[in-house]
C-alpha cells in the first residue's frame, strides 16, 4: 500500500525582515532630508555670538564672492533685482527676506541691497554663523 503525502513543498521567500529594513531606510531618508540645507550656494557667512533660526520658509537672497545675486536658487542681475523682488513679494504675505552675504564682501554691496529692501518695505534678516 502506497501512502500519499498531502503536503507538498512550496518555495517561500521570507519577507518578515524585509519590512524592518524598509522601515529603517525610510527613517534614515526622512531624517537626512530634514537635515539637508536648502541653500546650495556655499558661502562663508559672518560670525555672530547670538544666532537665531527662522521658523518659516523665507525667501533667501544670496550674494556670492563674484557679486552674483541669487533669489532662492535662481540667478538674477542687480539691475533686475528690485523688479524681481517686487514681483515675488506681491504674492507673499510674509515680507521677510534672509540675506546671505559672504563675510569678505564690501559693505556697500550689502547697503545697496538694504536700500532696495527699504524702498519695497521689506524686512531683511542677515544670515550669520555661530562664533
Amino acid at each position: 500500500m502506497r501512502i500519499k503525502r498531502n503536503k507538498r513543498f512550496q518555495t517561500e521567500i521570507p519577507v518578515g525582515s524585509m519590512s524592518d529594513i524598509m522601515f529603517f531606510l525610510l527613517l534614515f531618508f526622512l531624517i537626512i532630508s530634514t537635515l539637508a540645507n536648502p541653500n546650495v550656494i556655499k558661502l562663508t557667512l559672518p560670525k555672530a555670538p547670538d544666532s537665531e533660526t527662522t521658523k518659516n520658509a523665507k525667501l533667501t537672497l544670496t550674494i556670492d564672492e563674484n557679486k552674483r545675486y541669487f533669489l532662492d536658487k535662481s540667478e538674477t542681475s542687480f539691475e533686475q533685482l528690485e523688479s524681481t523682488l517686487a514681483g515675488l513679494m506681491a504674492t507673499r504675505t510674509d515680507k521677510t527676506i534672509v540675506l546671505r552675504v559672504p563675510y569678505n564682501l564690501q559693505a556697500q554691496d550689502m547697503v545697496d541691497v538694504l536700500q532696495i529692501g527699504s524702498r519695497l518695505q521689506l524686512n531683511i534678516v542677515i544670515a550669520t554663523d555661530k562664533k
